[in-house]
């Protein structure tokens, strides 16, 4: 879950690198560090920030101004605390090898046993100095190698995941890269290469891009670049355009990214519709499933596996394919998928869904369900990631880039697709042409009807200043909304680090209602369905027992403003529908919760953006 960037070519290396590690802060923030090669290698890594990295680089970098190699890494703690020891990027003793790595290298000890026995000193607890003591074994065993060949060599006895960089001040020309299971870019300049766990880092300089795939290894020069396999087999490699622009990634005006993130979802759900909601057809079409659709439908089952946010958005999935489409469906939690020898086979159907499309948990699920021969479909935001790359069919959300660590606008274009999904599963099936197309008119209503959720931003806040020092939130809702009080719940715990749970409404009462007194505020989701008049009892309980009530209700309803003591308005809308309403104002007051008690809202502690390690 660590940020990795390299540059070589023209330019002076460190600001390149530096504002490249800035991008990148979102997947880790714990220390950072740069390795700038220019004769011989230069080290500056710290604990703390890029910016505290940034300021420390500019008092000692003169002295290395000419450098137009380096690598950069900004970290996500696993193995050894934030300190400036375990900071990337890790040196060989002899100062003319260094590595940044990004994944979990699970027979460490044992190598680190190995290495120790043969005189190696570690400066840090990280599983990752193994790897450059590793490679190091390996050129003085036989000197005569190259950089490459000896990266290539050292990798064959390390087992776990991997994304790394490697330099030498012995071939100062090049920079090695390779990949198992932690994603890695090379931007295509002129010139110039540049190398990044994603593309953030990238846009500005060349939208050109090649992914590496597991088990690939690159040797990137000022004049190209080269892919080989692990077993030393040359790969042909498809140049792609990235899909979007510097402006995605920057705050556009906005204190924080989270903030632009929530504000740009009418925007994105528009865009995720686009070009697949037909109204004037009535009818959804999912060319990403197209050849597979009637495979789909004939499934005698669909699993979903996701983590997370994801994982709620699944559950909306859920009710939607089962409401809609008639099918069973079933949620997996992906990080508990394959250690449960789950039972799916050629009549099933996996959907993994992940907004990054690298996440550990979610891949280790897909490729169990490959294995047992089910059909794997996935749902994903990053063109050419893993997941994009290894199902056999999917979806884009095409909800651009997603900075803040808290996700909000991937939730809701993934239940857009979802939606979408359901309506596709359930043509010729299910539900009449009429029908659908009611449901596409709704569906295609909801960027509006978000807008004007947007505009009771300043009353959101206002609720937030009454309960920024509660210590405990309570999150109800039924049916559709239970998987939003799911969501909701998490948000705050994420970024203002306190205390919620989510709950269905009804399971207050076995056990929840216990923890109900003055000082708890419990927040329900009430809007008029089909439980409506189960949730005002439900308000009533919450009441007795001199709970304080946040109720997001419908518009108009004055029955819940006077039961609740404070209650957030959202349009109208079908039950299916509600999720994408219901969940805004939840987010809005997270978010200013979070801030008013001075949280970092776009980089919570202990959280990174992209699980790329189990």
């Amino acid at each position: 879950m660590c940020g990795i960037v390299g540059y070589i070519g023209w330019q002076e290396a460190a600001p390149v690198l530096l504002k490249g590690l800035k991008r990148l802060e979102y997947r880790g923030y714990d220390s950072a560090g740069i390795a700038l090669l220019d004769g011989t290698l230069s080290v500056i890594k710290q604990k703390g920030s890029v910016g505290d990295l940034e300021k420390d680089t500019e008092v000692r970098c003169a002295a290395i101004s000419g450098a137009t190699v380096g690598i950069g890494h900004t970290r996500w703690a696993t193995h050894g605390e934030p300190s400036d020891c375990n900071a990337h990027p890790h040196l060989n003793a002899a100062g003319d090898l260094a590595l940044i790595h990004n994944g979990i290298i699970e027979n460490y000890s044992s190598l680190k046993q190995e290495l120790l026995s043969e005189g190696y000193i570690f400066l840090s607890e990280t599983d990752s100095e193994v790897l450059v003591h590793l490679i190091d074994r390996v050129w003085k065993r036989d000197p005569s190698l190259d950089l490459e060949a000896v990266v290539r060599s050292a990798l064959w006895h390390v087992e776990g995941a991997y994304g790394l960089c490697v330099i030498s001040s012995r071939e100062p020309d090049r920079i090695v890269v390779a990949r198992k299971g932690s994603p890695l870019v090379i931007g295509i300049g002129v010139d110039e290469y540049f190398i990044a766990s994603d593309a953030a880092p990238i846009v500005e300089h060349t939208k050109k891009v090649v992914y590496l795939s597991d088990g690939e290894l690159a040797v990137v020069k000022r004049d190209g670049y080269s892919v080989k396999s692990i077993e030393n087999i040359e790969q042909e490699k498809l140049v792609t355009e990235l899909d979007f622009s510097l402006e995605k990634i920057e705050k556009g005006g906005f204190f924080h990214f989270m903030l632009k993130e929530i504000f740009e979802q009418p925007a994105v759900m528009h865009d995720v519709m686009r070009g697949r909601v037909r109204l004037e057809e009535g009818r959804v079409h999912l060319g990403g499933i197209h050849d597979y659709l009637d495979r789909l439908k004939r499934a005698k089952r669909i699993v979903i596996c996701a983590c997370g946010t994801s994982w709620h958005a699944a559950l909306i999935g859920e009710y939607l394919i089962e409401e809609f489409a008639r099918i069973s469906v079933e949620v997996d939690y992906a990080s508990e998928f394959r250690y449960r020898n789950p039972i799916v086979g050629v009549d099933d159907v996996v959907i993994v869904i992940s907004q990054s499309g690298e996440t550990a948990d979610t891949l280790a699920a897909l490729r169990t369900a490959k294995e047992k021969g089910a059909l794997v479909m996935g749902i994903c935001n990053v063109v050419g990631s893993t997941i994009a790359r290894e199902t056999l069919c999917g979806m884009y959300t095409h909800a651009g880039p997603e900075i803040g660590v808290a996700s909000t606008k991937a939730f809701c274009a993934q239940v857009v697709m979802l939606y979408m999904l359901a309506l596709a599963l359930s043509r010729g099936r299910t539900l009449s042409n009429d029908e659908i197309a009611l449901n596409l008119k709704e569906l295609a209503s909801v960027p509006e009807k978000a807008a004007r959720i947007l505009e009771l931003d300043s009353q959101i806040k206002s609720i937030a200043e009454r309960f920024k020092d509660a210590k405990n939130f309570l999150y109800l809702g039924r049916g559709y909304n239970f998987p939003v009080a799911l969501e909701g719940a998490l948000k705050l715990k994420e970024i203002s680090y306190i205390h919620a749970e989510g709950y269905p409404a009804a399971e207050m009462k076995h056990g929840p209602i216990a923890l109900i007194d003055e000082d708890m505020p419990v927040i329900i989701i009430a809007t008029r369905d089909n439980t409506y008049s189960k949730i005002l009892s439900n308000i009533e309980e919450v009441r007795s027992r001199k709970g304080r009530v946040i109720a997001i209700a419908n518009e108009g309803d004055k029955e819940v403003c006077r039961m609740a003591e404070h209650v957030i308005y959202i349009p109208h809308a079908s039950g299916p529908i509600t999720p994408l309403l219901a969940v805004i104002p939840l987010q809005l007051l997270a978010y200013h919760i979070a801030t008013l008690r001075g949280c970092n809202v776009d980089r919570p502690r202990n959280l990174a953006k992209s699980v790329t390690v189990e």
